[in-house]
């Protein structure tokens, strides 16, 4: 018997997200140079000839990047150190770009990001999978912080000129803002959090919007931020829109006091 997915009267989705496993495997890399988007978000390019044949398909893809303290000796103390999950942005033969949000001191990869000597040793792992969006959507809905960006800007390239949709980037204040390269037809917001703890005014935003604000047709929606959001993001897109479950991504990208905390893949 035929599901209803498979019903010849079933209606045709214009997308979907597709699943593909990918080949793992680790690279050693070094840190090539270093740009302040804001006073508190960096880019790093990372170069070495073990990049060739990287690549990253799904625009919500997570790489490990491993943050020695010194030069290793071996490549498996390299596989030892310390380690963080982040989203590529842009890669090319033998270099790959990564962004992070900077908070302070603590922890490990914000302070090799904002400060490491150029040169120095890091090492990538992944991407093990790959969550890949084909086809076009009706209408886009993209909302996350600073940790989402990366992603946000690559489903942003995606669009093509005539995309209809929002874009929510939850930051402190207008002077953090992180543009985003979106149609004109594409609404990209900066939501402002103040001294707010993270994803609290994104959260506050996304309560605001209701059934009436459904966009029309098929709509893509990707939210992630603080692992708060999650609860938030799922009432408005699976409740209030009632979108469908496999046509969208909700997820907390970190969480508040746990440095080893990981979004699920």
């Amino acid at each position: 018997m035929l599901s209803t997915t498979d019903s010849p009267d079933a209606p045709t989705r214009p997308f979907r997200l597709e699943m593909r496993g990918l080949d793992l495997r680790f690279r050693a890399v070094r840190l090539a140079a270093r740009e302040w988007l804001t006073p508190s978000y960096v880019r790093v390019r990372l170069e070495g000839d073990d990049l060739r044949g990287f690549d990253s398909p799904g625009c919500d893809d997570h790489i490990r990047v491993f943050f020695p303290d010194g030069a290793p000796s071996s490549v498996e103390e390299l596989r030892a150190a310390p380690s963080r999950e982040y989203t590529p942005v842009e890669w090319g033969d033998d270099w790959l770009e990564l962004e992070f949000a900077i908070h302070g001191d603590h922890g490990v990869a914000a302070p090799w990001a904002a400060t490491a000597p150029l040169g120095a040793p890091a090492g990538v792992g992944g991407p093990r999978g790959a969550k890949v969006l084909t086809g076009r959507p009706d209408a886009w809905f993209l909302a996350g912080d600073e940790t989402a960006a990366p992603a946000i800007r690559r489903y942003a390239a995606l669009m093509d000129a005539d995309a209809v949709g929002r874009v929510l980037v939850e930051v402190p204040d207008a002077a953090h803002a992180l543009p985003v390269d979106a149609p004109p037809a594409v609404v990209v917001e900066q939501v402002l959090r103040g001294d707010a703890p993270a994803g609290s005014a994104l959260a506050a935003r996304l309560d605001q919007l209701g059934a009436d604000d459904h966009p029309e047709g098929a709509v893509f929606g990707f939210v992630a931020a603080e692992q708060s959001i999650v609860k938030t993001g799922r009432a408005l897109l699976l409740d209030r829109w009632a979108l469908p479950a496999d046509e969208v991504t909700v997820k907390g990208y970190w969480k508040r006091g746990e440095t080893e905390y990981h979004a699920p893949h």
